[in-house]
């Protein structure tokens, strides 16, 4: 098959260039179409409870989605401060986007006069002087529904809040309320923060990011690729394989149907990082083949490198795909759909290395070689040499010392964490993390979770249920602002009794709560708390912590609450903080299921390649020692495992296979003519330098990812530098002292096995 892939490619070398760039130019189109998505419930399938749930939930009360606008000043009821948040209420409630403001001038203050009902705003005017500031701070004290909730209980904050409405543009809300915080100034520093506005940086970031990747990643590249090869075409001909296969993989997004997602903006560096491996061991055989004095064409020259590289280079390129294809088992979307669209363009490559490679190779003037000054020993073959001896001469204690490291890291997996919270993925510095601080201190937070409950509300039973229910949930640490509507007939019942502490409860009569919740829908909304048929009604906590755990806690406490409590109305739950705690779940199954995966297959694709279950066995060991050291690393160093580096364990493990299959391919070849210390040696010198050459290349492409305006994708740069570097020790050190003193049966000569394909690196 090799063989006729070779002859197919040199014997009609135009027909595959213009094969290949026609697939690269109908991909290329497809880009300005592509779309950059950073809604949080895309990212887990649209089946599943927690988008079902706020589906639900909107479709009775609308959109749930909040901005928040933070008012912070030495005493927010000072004259100046209230101006200012009254002029920003009252223009956020004119955006068209947002379906109800909440603030010190909307919130509802109710009290009682004359054994009369009166509901009116908190604040009806503006204090002027001291006295009367003093006197509406302690009306205010005096009311659940503002203090400690819409002011601060120091009354250090305030805040205004904008219920969204279900379908808005995030770029024109947050438009429209920057534009309005920029024309109301005053006393106080303002915070603004909500989903809109992290999806919004995300996004912003997300193109930044896109922007700066690939031109950064492919000028490294050329100069990597100029460094290994002194040739034009040793740089032209791998770099034009990774801009096509970047080409042919970003344009199957668009085509699909899908969107760049967080998780996508590494799929650039993936490539770069990854699919110039097959296009450097072609060149670099190409050029270890051209000697001088050689008496062949360039088409003979051209076919004889597939035919030497063709089966080692189709095994890596498959191990490579198949753990990238691994990704599948995520049941977190974008994390399949990464695992697809890289998958793809590593198999575009793949083939590109293996036939557009030698066609425009067979159609150019062969290269002068290289010169034997430019093939002298560098430093990178001195320590080759070294490691060979130091590896052949201490082979047991580089064994017994591996086994010690990989168990003291290992030990730092009991400290792993797992957090899901998009607000982490920035920086302490900017502006949404600090807004998000600072609703979290004064407000119970920006994060949100409603409960929906079912049935007759008016019906006593069930209000004082969702009373119970509600004094519960506000009893619960990292619980903040609470609202519903058991709150509003609990004060109504005490003011219309005198404001007697012993009426703060929900009365036994039907038609009692039928006409407070009357009165009250005469002065205000409350579309948000209780459906227009009082069949349906919604408690709103927000969770004042970015720890997904601690979010996870509050998510199953109201879960196991539904279960244990068979007779209450509350039949789901939903909204932000759900989505959160369901991605924790998802990504430990999706690490599991994907580590297993890649684990099996790639094993499985080694055993075939050389005709034995020891191979594969023995292929995996370094790789899930590798693995074991990564996740313990990242546990002593704090580094969360989230929805990007869940994703490291499959991709390091596919890229990583390589450096074990092409050391082992040499190492069998050397063994049937040399004893295990001397093939050893020999592998460690010739194939040792081209192992060293593709981790490198794949170390300083996922190097790019250090400059990502995200925290967790440099994490991840980070780990993926690390986990390969950890690969590369295990097939120079770990892999050659297992050879020496176990002896592997099918490396060993005999009448089965032959001698394989020499894997030449110049």
């Amino acid at each position: 098959m090799v063989k006729k892939i070779g002859n197919f490619s040199v014997n009609h070398p135009r027909l595959v260039i213009i094969i290949f760039l026609m697939i690269t130019v109908f991909f290329a189109v497809q880009i300005p179409h592509t779309e950059i998505d950073t809604a949080i419930k895309s990212q887990i399938p649209e089946d599943l409870p927690a988008r079902i749930n706020i589906n639900k939930i909107e479709d009775i009360f609308g959109g749930t989605e909040i901005v928040m606008v933070g008012v912070v000043a030495d005493d927010v009821l000072s004259p100046g401060v209230l101006k200012r948040i009254k002029n920003l209420s009252d223009k956020m409630d004119k955006i068209k986007q947002i379906d109800q403001v909440k603030s010190p001038f909307t919130v509802q203050d109710i009290t009682g006069e004359n054994d009369q009902l009166i509901i009116e705003d908190s604040i009806k005017a503006i204090p002027q002087n001291q006295q009367e500031i003093e006197e509406l701070r302690q009306k205010i004290k005096k009311n659940d529904l503002v203090y400690g909730n819409i002011i601060s209980s120091d009354f250090k904050a305030a805040a205004v809040v904008g219920i969204l409405e279900e379908n808005y543009e995030d770029s024109e809300l947050l438009a429209a309320v920057n534009k309005i915080i920029k024309e109301t100034p005053g006393p106080g520093k303002i915070y603004f923060t909500g989903l809109p506005v992290l999806r919004a940086e995300a996004a912003a970031n997300m193109r930044s990011d896109m922007q700066h990747f690939i031109p950064l990643g492919l000028l490294i590249m050329l100069i990597f690729l100029y460094i290994c090869f002194k040739q034009f075409r040793g740089v032209l001909l791998p770099f034009v394989v990774v801009v096509m296969s970047i080409i042919v993989s970003i344009g199957l997004i668009s085509l699909l149907g899908w969107k760049i997602q967080l998780i996508t903006i590494i799929l650039p560096v993936i490539l770069l990082a990854v699919t110039n491996d097959y296009g450097i061991h072609i060149i670099a055989d190409y050029q270890a083949e051209n000697i001088t004095g050689l008496k062949i064409d360039e088409k003979t020259l051209s076919r004889k490198v597939i035919e030497n590289l063709g089966n080692p280079i189709i095994a890596t390129g498959i191990t490579t795909i198949v753990g990238m294809l691994c990704l599948l088992s995520h049941i977190i979307v974008p994390a399949r759909q990464l695992g697809i669209l890289a998958s793809v363009g590593i198999g575009f490559a793949l083939l590109a290395s293996l036939m557009f490679i030698p066609a425009v190779l067979s159609l150019m003037p062969r290269a002068e070689p290289i010169s034997k000054k430019m093939r002298k020993k560098y430093l990178l073959e001195r320590l080759l040499d070294k490691t060979a001896r130091f590896v052949t001469g201490h082979t047991k204690q580089v064994i017994v010392v591996s086994l010690i490291l990989v168990i003291l890291i290992a030990t730092g997996i009991s400290r792993l964490v797992i957090d899901t919270n998009p607000i982490n993925y920035f920086g302490k510095d900017y502006d949404i993390v600090k807004a998000n601080e600072i609703m979290n201190k004064y407000f119970g937070g920006a994060t949100n979770i409603s409960v929906l409950a079912e049935g007759d509300i008016t019906d006593p039973v069930v209000m004082k249920k969702i009373d119970e229910f509600v004094q519960d949930l506000k009893a619960k640490e990292n619980v903040g602002e609470v609202t519903a509507v058991s709150t509003l007939i609990r004060r109504m019942n005490e003011v219309l009794h005198n404001e007697q502490q012993e009426y703060d409860r929900i009365p036994d009569s039907r038609n009692a709560i039928s006409q407070y919740l009357l009165l009250y829908s005469m002065s205000a909304d409350m579309s948000k708390w209780i459906d227009f048929n009082q069949q349906h009604a919604l408690v709103n906590a927000r969770i004042s912590t970015n720890s997904t755990n601690k979010i996870k806690q509050i998510v199953d406490y109201i879960s196991n609450y539904i279960q244990q409590h068979s007779d209450s109305p509350f039949v789901l739950y939903g909204g932000f903080a759900h989505l959160l705690a369901e991605l924790v779940e998802f990504i430990v199954q999706g690490q599991i299921l994907s580590l297993v995966l890649s684990i099996v297959l790639v094993s499985i694709i080694v055993m075939i390649l050389f005709r034995s279950p020891m191979a594969g066995l023995l292929a995996i060991l370094p790789l899930s020692l590798a693995v074991v050291c990564l996740f313990g690393l990242m546990g002593y160093l704090n580094i969360e495992l989230n929805m990007i580096t869940a994703t490291l364990s499959s991709i390091m493990i596919g890229v990583g296979v390589d450096y074990t299959i092409h050391f082992l391919w040499r190492y069998r070849r050397e063994k049937q003519k040399s004893d295990s210390i001397e093939a050893v040696k020999t592998t460690l010198k010739t194939t040792g330098r081209g192992i060293i050459f593709n981790a490198f290349s794949v170390i300083v492409g996922f190097a790019i990812l250090l400059v990502s305006n995200f925290l967790l994708v440099q994490f991840f740069g980070m780990l993926i530098v690390v986990s390969i570097s950890f690969c590369l020790i295990g097939a120079l050190f770990i892999l050659p002292a297992i050879c020496i003193v176990f002896k592997p049966g099918f490396l060993e000569p005999g009448p089965g096995v032959k001698g394989s394909t020499e894997i030449k690196s110049n």
